[in-house]
C-alpha cells in the first residue's frame, strides 16, 4: 500500500484521520494559510514526495460569502463570534491530494451550522478558554463551542475538519486503501446517527478536482462560490 503523509498541524484532523486506522506520518508544513489562494494545496504540495501520497486540509467559513478563518487574536474571536451569533453560515473544508506519482487534485466540502444567539459575556467567556484561537470561525463544534451551535447539517466530519467520507474516497483514488468504513467510525467517534452519509459517500465516488459538495439536506441561502485553484 502507498505510504501516506498528514500535511497538517491539527490535533482534530489527525485525530479523524486515525479513525480509517491507516498508518500515516505526520508533517507539519511550513506555509502561512492567509498568504495563498489555496492553502490545502500549498500545504500538501510543500511537503509531498514522489512514492508517497500527501494529504492537507484547510477549513474557513463562510458568512454571506465573506470567508473566514482562524481569529488573529482574542478580540478578533469575540468579533467573529459576534457576527456569527444567531445566524446561518457555510463551513468549508477544501482538501488536496498528491499521490505517489505527484499528480494532485483537490475538492471542497460544504455544511451548515445555525449559531445561538449570544451576549457580550457569553462570548467573551468562551474566548477567555483559549479554545477558539485555533479554530477555523473561532469555535469548536466539538468542544465547549458546542454549546454555542444550535444546529448543524451535512457532514459533521467536515465542520471538525476533514470530510471523511470524501477523504476516504479521494485516498483510495491515490493507492492508500483501508478496510473501514468512514460513516461507521465516524458515528462511532461522535456518538450520533449521521443523515448524510450516503450522500457523502456518493459524493465521493464522484470526485473531480475542482469540485465544491454541498452537504447540507435543508434550504440554503445564496451564496458565493468556494472555487479551489486548478493544479498548474
Amino acid at each position: 500500500m502507498t505510504r501516506l503523509v498528514l500535511a497538517s498541524a491539527s490535533p482534530r484532523r489527525r485525530e479523524l484521520l486515525g479513525l480509517l486506522d491507516l498508518p500515516f506520518t505526520v508533517v507539519e508544513p511550513d506555509v502561512d494559510e492567509r498568504a495563498t489562494a489555496s492553502p490545502a494545496r500549498a500545504k500538501a504540495v510543500k511537503v509531498a514526495q514522489r512514492g508517497t501520497a500527501t494529504l492537507a486540509a484547510d477549513t474557513e467559513i463562510d458568512l454571506d460569502g465573506e470567508r473566514l478563518g482562524k481569529p488573529r487574536d482574542a478580540a478578533d474571536a469575540v468579533a467573529v463570534l459576534s457576527r456569527l451569533a444567531g445566524r446561518d453560515h457555510d463551513v468549508v473544508t477544501a482538501v488536496a491530494v498528491v499521490d505517489a506519482s505527484g499528480g494532485s487534485f483537490a475538492f471542497a466540502v460544504r455544511s451548515r451550522v445555525t449559531m445561538r444567539a449570544q451576549d457580550d459575556a457569553a462570548i467573551a467567556a468562551y474566548v477567555a478558554t483559549g479554545e477558539p484561537l485555533d479554530k477555523a470561525g473561532a469555535y469548536a463544534i466539538q468542544g465547549a463551542g458546542g454549546a454555542l451551535v444550535l444546529r448543524s447539517d451535512g457532514c459533521r466530519a467536515n465542520i471538525v475538519g476533514l470530510p471523511l467520507c470524501h477523504a476516504h474516497a479521494a485516498l483510495r483514488r491515490a493507492g492508500v486503501v483501508t478496510t473501514e468504513r468512514p460513516e461507521a467510525v465516524c458515528q462511532r467517534h461522535f456518538a450520533f446517527t449521521c443523515a448524510v452519509w450516503r450522500t457523502a459517500r456518493a459524493q465521493g465516488h464522484a470526485l473531480l478536482s475542482g469540485q465544491s459538495h454541498e452537504t447540507a439536506l435543508g434550504p440554503l441561502a445564496p451564496r458565493a462560490a468556494f472555487r479551489i485553484p486548478r493544479p498548474p
